[in-house]
């Protein structure tokens, strides 16, 4: 057996806690889980979530670990995403999931204790659930327990990004369990006070949160038992609400990017050529496509390597990546929001809870296609920080750099001083060789732009 580690993330969970080795993820069950373990198996729901695709596969595994009465091994997802990263879509369709297992929990004499959106991972270009010890024994008249959570994770971020903006999701960075609802009911537009289902679960929910909010057994008393009848409309309404919210569709400069570039339509599949031969080459098995926009490169990357991020920082521009991956059914793209001068910092409890965005894009090939002016000229990057921030994610890296005479560098400096004197093909080679032992120009032609490849990481 392989060393394995105590994940530091997993300590909330009194259940049970989660072990990790290179190729497997093992979740330890406490005695104290036990009774439930057994209920979720003898009612046939584990089994019938595992068939739906909606968990994990796991099986038992005869494995000694502390404090364990049981220990399931299931499968390592390839790449952890938070929900902070995720457009509007991979939100709500990870909230609908976790009100169908709710659902498929309550019809088979169990619920579902926890609502938080990071038990919720996307595997295989879909939303799966994580957390197998989230499902514990009903209780006839038992209320949902986290209905509360569901809003602050699930349907109040949602109605945000409809009715407000979809960069609100990124609030939840600095709210890691979920936005206050008073902060929902206060940023949401005074109109949704006329939406009966928005006034009910959001603007009269924070007027009862802050009317109990003195003691405990206040907010107890608020607490009604409901029947299982009574619960089961509730979250079928729940459902559709969540269902029905609009995404924004504001458009942005990057959500149409492909439709203003100056490339033609040769030079553009001279550019895929050159990345098809690079990975013929290389073999990269992970990929990291750097300002991956809707993904049209990553999905070349994708015919190469088995896992390809493709982190973007315009949501809308991911929202539409990760509906390709939905639509065409792609099992190894994972479309996240990400902005490279501001990636996602380690966060939570000592700044080790959640991962930060380099430590889980550790990968084979970093890609930067049409993004390094946007890095240096747009955002005042010099070449060395950004050779560095490559090299820091892997020993190999395709650049592609775009000179001052393209049409999209003109428009970078024509509303700024020119500031950018080493800012040419060469001073970006001498910056990337500080780093890189070999490098191999290719220019695109009919463009002004040179595809770079740079290998063999220096130590």
């Amino acid at each position: 057996m392989k060393s394995m580690n105590k994940n530091f993330g997993s300590f909330r969970d009194p259940s049970g806690c989660v072990f990790e080795s290179d190729d497997s993820i093992f979740r330890t069950i406490n005695e104290s889980y036990r009774i439930h373990y057994e209920k979720w198996g003898s009612s046939g729901l584990a089994k019938k979530l595992v068939e739906k695709g909606w968990i994990l596969p796991f099986h038992e595994e005869e494995i000694p670990l502390p404090q364990s009465w049981k220990t399931l091994r299931v499968e390592r997802i390839p790449f952890v995403t938070y929900p902070y990263e995720w457009s509007f879509k991979q939100l709500q369709e990870a909230a609908i999931l976790t009100l169908r297992l709710h659902l498929e929990s309550l019809r088979s004499g169990m619920i579902l204790k926890d609502a938080s959106a990071y038990n919720v991972q996307f595997f295989k270009g879909r939303p799966v659930f994580i957390d197998l010890l989230s499902f514990e024994t009903y209780k006839e008249g038992t209320p949902w327990i986290a209905y509360r959570q569901y809003i602050s994770h699930f349907l109040g971020p949602l109605l945000l990004m409809s009715r407000n903006d979809s960069r609100q999701l990124l609030q939840l960075r600095n709210f890691l369990d979920g936005l206050p609802i008073d902060y929902i009911s206060n940023s949401l537009p005074w109109k949704t006070w006329f939406s009966p289902s928005i006034l009910l679960n959001i603007h009269w929910h924070a007027k009862l949160l802050k009317k109990h909010s003195d003691t405990k057994s206040e907010h107890e008393k608020a607490v009604r038992p409901i029947s299982l009848a009574s619960q089961i409309n509730m979250i079928e309404g729940l459902l559709d609400l969540t269902r029905n919210i609009k995404d924004s569709n504001r458009e942005t400069e990057w959500g149409d990017y492909y439709n203003d570039t100056n490339y033609d339509e040769t030079s553009f599949q001279r550019k895929g050529e050159l990345i098809r031969q690079i990975c013929s080459e290389i073999h990269p098995k992970t990929v990291c496509d750097l300002g991956a926009n809707l993904g049209e490169f990553s999905r070349i990357f994708a015919k190469h390597a088995d896992v390809v991020l493709s982190p973007d920082i315009d949501p809308i521009a991911v929202n539409k990546n990760y509906a390709q991956v939905r639509k065409s059914r792609e099992t190894n793209i994972y479309p996240l929001v990400q902005d490279l001068c501001n990636p996602s910092p380690a966060i939570g409890w000592m700044n080790a809870e959640r991962k930060s965005f380099i430590d889980r894009a550790q990968c084979d090939l970093a890609a930067g296609l049409a993004l390094i002016h946007h890095l240096c000229i747009g955002n005042n990057l010099p070449l060395d920080y950004v050779a560095r921030f490559f090299y820091s994610l892997a020993p190999n890296a395709i650049v592609e750099f775009v000179p001052k005479e393209d049409s999209q560098v003109k428009r970078l400096l024509s509303s700024r001083e020119d500031i950018f004197p080493d800012y040419h093909l060469e001073g970006c080679i001498e910056s990337f060789a500080k780093y890189y032992g070999q490098w191999e120009p290719s220019p695109i032609e009919g463009t002004t732009r040179t595809i770079v490849l740079f290998s063999k990481r220096l130590t």
